[in-house]
């Protein structure tokens, strides 16, 4: 597949930040915003590696209290959800790539990295500190989320 074809496949219209502008203000502006992105890249693969560091000092941490090499159904929990940090983080960084390359907010990609994130909240629910509210609510984003994937999926 070339480079435009693939291009083409990402391209959420209303949502490009073209590489050339009329407006040489704009274009500056447009740079800048690239930089940033471009930062924001960097910073985000050091976030993945501390959060690697993390898992593992968690896991560790777990795996070293009594009783020793067991882990609790509280200490799987924790373990996912550092994982599960860690895999959100990679797709934030796919994100950023990925706009990178086309020039395009990758709208679905966005939607579905929420949906990893809530699902992680789910999935680390301490059901005798949270209230039933909280738990109606994150249904509701979820659904919402849900919706909205589906939507964008179908119209693609």
């Amino acid at each position: 597949m070339n480079i435009d074809n693939e291009k083409d496949h990402y391209i959420e219209h209303g949502h490009e930040l073209e590489d050339t502008v009329e407006d040489p203000f704009m274009g500056f502006l447009h740079k800048i915003i690239r930089g940033a992105v471009k930062v924001l890249a960097t910073l985000m693969v050091f976030v993945i590696v501390w959060g690697i560091g993390d898992v593992l000092y968690v896991l560790y941490q777990r795996l070293m209290t009594p009783p020793f090499m067991l882990l609790s159904i509280s200490d799987i929990l924790a373990t996912f959800g550092a994982f599960l940090a860690v895999l959100i983080a990679i797709e934030i960084f796919i994100n950023i790539t990925l706009y990178l390359k086309t020039n395009v907010i990758p709208v679905r990609l966005v939607i579905a990295t929420a949906l990893m994130a809530i699902s992680r909240k789910v999935i680390i629910f301490d059901f005798e500190k949270i209230t039933p509210m909280y738990v109606i609510g994150t249904a509701g984003v979820v659904l919402a989320l849900g919706i909205t994937y589906w939507l964008i999926s179908k119209k693609s």
